[in-house]
C-alpha cells in the first residue's frame, strides 16, 4: 500500500477530524439524553485540547513513520 502524504493533505486531514468532532459535539444533545456542553466551553475547552493532543499524536507518527521508514 503505497499512500503519497504531503503536507496539504495531513493538514486538510487533521482539520477535518478536528471540526467533525467539534461538530458532532454541538449535535450531541439533539441525538442522545446527555447533558449538553454550553458552545463556550466546547470552543474554549473542547476543541483545543482536541487540536492539542492530535498535534501530540500526529508528531508520535510522524517519528515512527520515519524511524520505520529509515530502519
Amino acid at each position: 500500500m503505497d499512500l503519497k502524504l504531503n503536507t496539504v493533505t495531513a493538514a486538510v486531514a487533521f482539520v477535518a477530524v478536528v471540526a467533525f468532532g467539534t461538530a458532532s459535539l454541538f449535535v450531541l444533545p439533539e441525538v442522545t439524553p446527555m447533558a449538553p456542553m454550553l458552545p463556550e466551553t466546547i470552543l474554549m475547552m473542547v476543541m483545543p485540547s482536541m487540536a492539542i493532543f492530535g498535534l501530540i499524536t500526529f508528531a508520535i507518527g510522524v517519528a515512527h513513520g520515519q524511524h520505520r521508514a529509515t530502519a
